[in-house]
């Protein structure tokens, strides 16, 4: 039940590409280089389609670690271009990952299991099915027969950044920058929620674990249980079309939406608590409340995928309405 879940929210989301500029440096810049990757072992690969996204040092204030896990990809034939940090002149800059048809540039960064440093040699498509390269991943014969072995050479760097004293010092290659300028698909909801989790975890912190993680990879990445364990309302970029009045219309427009959703959340995050409750009134069994907090999961699960193909629809709406206005606006 879980996969299908993973799965109709990775379909509601296919079709969500940005554009390549999209995925430029975001964020602060921080002026501590991030630590070297820890070394860890890759989790057993849980089903045939999941394709690996190594972990990776994320920023708030401080360092975490978001461990490495196994993704279903949004779209056949996609891979995914992980995330790197970069020297940004007067700090490091993060530079978001994304999914394409082919692998762009992250840094040169040898995160293992396939990413040495330039493309993706863990696996490749072939005719609609993922296969995968048995000499860098760990996976179970009886469960996934799309295989092949290539050995690859992994350098075994652990310098986690690109540029800047002590990084790695590599450089796009031309087709590595083509791809960067391709259209992309933003990480999926389950990578969000996984990175969130990881976010609220204070044990994934370098300051508590000093650079040795107690979660460094998982199987499958971490999806919510409840609303309260989603990340934030992904507040979109406010509405620029030249118009004033039309900016202003989105603007409430998305305002709306906002606040419909954190209802919704609010609502269900009730109405799951209620359901606790009444469990331990009723001291349920732990199979009992296992079933429920499955079903819990589940509610949560496609409440995100609601407002995400929500906030879609109204993206892309307003994309249109804001195209036509713009050009109608020019013959007043």
């Amino acid at each position: 039940m879980r996969i299908r879940v993973v799965r109709s929210l990775l379909i509601a989301v296919a079709t969500l590409f940005l554009s390549g500029a999209a995925f430029a440096q975001f964020g602060v810049s921080v002026a501590i280089a991030p630590p070297e990757l820890p070394v860890y072992e890759q989790p057993i690969c849980p089903g045939d389609g999941y394709i690996w996204t190594p972990g990776y040092w994320a920023w708030d204030g401080a360092y975490y670690w978001v461990p490495g896990t196994w993704v279903l990809p949004p779209q056949v034939g996609f891979l995914w271009t992980p995330g790197y940090w970069g020297w940004g002149g007067g700090g490091f800059l993060f530079n978001q990952g994304y999914w394409g048809p082919s692998v762009g540039f992250y840094g040169g960064i040898d995160y293992g299991y396939g990413y040495s440093g330039h493309g993706y040699d863990g696996g490749r498509w072939d005719r609609g099915r993922f296969s995968y390269n048995t000499a860098v991943n760990h996976l179970d014969a009886r469960s996934i027969h799309d295989v092949y072995n290539t050995r690859v050479d992994e350098r075994s760097d652990r310098v986690s950044y690109n540029g800047g004293n002590g990084g790695i010092n590599e450089r796009a290659t031309a087709q590595e920058e083509s791809t960067g300028r391709e259209n992309h698909v933003s990480p999926i909801p389950a990578q969000t929620q996984h990175a969130w989790a990881a976010r609220s975890d204070p044990q994934e912190r370098f300051t508590a674990n000093r650079g040795t993680p107690p979660v460094a990879a998982t199987s499958r990445p971490n999806l919510a249980f409840h609303p309260r364990d989603l990340p934030p309302i992904d507040r979109p970029t406010a509405p620029n079309t030249g118009n004033a009045a039309l900016d202003q219309k989105f603007q409430k427009q998305q305002d709306s939406v906002i606040a419909k959703q954190t209802q919704q959340r609010q609502n269900l995050e009730q109405k799951q608590e209620n359901q606790h409750s009444q469990l331990a009134r009723q001291n349920a069994s732990s199979a009992r409340t296992q079933q429920v907090e499955q079903q819990h999961q589940q509610q949560t699960q496609h409440l995100e995928q609601r407002n995400m193909q929500q906030m879609q629809q109204m993206q892309q709406r307003q994309q249109s309405a804001g195209g036509a206005g713009s050009h109608g606006g020019g013959h007043r």
